[in-house]
């Protein structure tokens, strides 16, 4: 069974193709690595096109499978206690504003869904604060 998490849609105060010039490169992570919280955080690894962290439940390691400029960023796990799949979505609102929402994708049997569902809600909406709060240009 297919299970489909969303953020919330955040708007951000930066034109549309800088927020995804940023988020699209994984390496770019090191300028923003100080605001992170270093609790939730641990063995954070990245290059361009994927980014590792140990989890409670686990290392979780996602790689982006595609990139369609400027607007949709597509992830998949590599390793993960639970595989799905991860992807930013990005719109104009004027030539200095766009919307984001973030969205996971897993197959999860009943059982599983009702423990991690929660979990993940939250987590998404925790990645979502973090990518609003960045300095895009």
């Amino acid at each position: 069974m297919s299970t489909k998490i969303e953020s919330t849609i955040r708007q951000i105060g930066y034109p549309q193709a800088s927020v995804y010039a940023m988020l699209s490169d994984l390496s770019n992570i090191d300028r923003v690595r100080d605001r992170l919280p270093e609790d939730k955080i641990k063995d954070l690894s990245f290059d361009t096109d994927s980014i590792s962290v140990s989890t409670q439940m686990g290392t979780v390691k996602l790689v982006i499978v595609e990139r369609e400029a400027p607007k949709t960023i597509k992830f998949e796990t590599q390793e993960s206690p639970l595989p799905f799949n991860f992807w930013i979505q990005l719109l104009p609102v004027t030539d200095t504003t766009c919307k984001m929402k973030l969205t996971i994708k897993a197959d999860l049997n009943p059982f599983i869904s009702g423990m991690v569902k929660k979990p993940l809600q939250e987590g998404i909406e925790k990645i979502a604060d973090a990518l609003q709060m960045i300095q895009y240009e």
